[in-house]
């Protein structure tokens, strides 16, 4: 199993890519793919066929894009920057390496 350093509900940046530059937070990961989903970013459109429950039409999608090509934002700069860990007391917390503020 794939360990990230991103994880769901952080606040990411696009590195690459059409969406380069985009911010949006991560609504799931897919560990065995590497990939995230994030809102707003790589959107596609799905056509779907009428049911009984529902009309069909066009959806609009976030397709998945792979970890390597996003980056957490830094919440003192609100750039993309990289994460480490850092001990506070007895705990290991994320840190953004840019300035060194924590992320949890």
């Amino acid at each position: 199993m794939a360990k990230f350093k991103i994880k769901k509900g952080d606040k990411v940046v696009v590195l690459t890519g059409k969406d380069k530059g985009k911010t949006g937070e991560v609504k799931q990961i897919l560990t065995e793919e590497r990939k995230v989903i994030v809102g707003g970013v790589n959107e596609q459109t799905k056509h779907r066929k009428p049911s009984q429950t529902s009309a069909g039409g066009l959806d609009k999608i976030e397709a998945p894009i792979h970890v390597s090509n996003v980056a957490i934002v830094d919440p003192k700069t609100n750039k993309a920057t990289r994460v480490g860990y850092k001990t506070v007391g007895d705990r290991k917390v994320r840190v953004a390496r840019g300035s060194g503020e924590a992320i949890d």
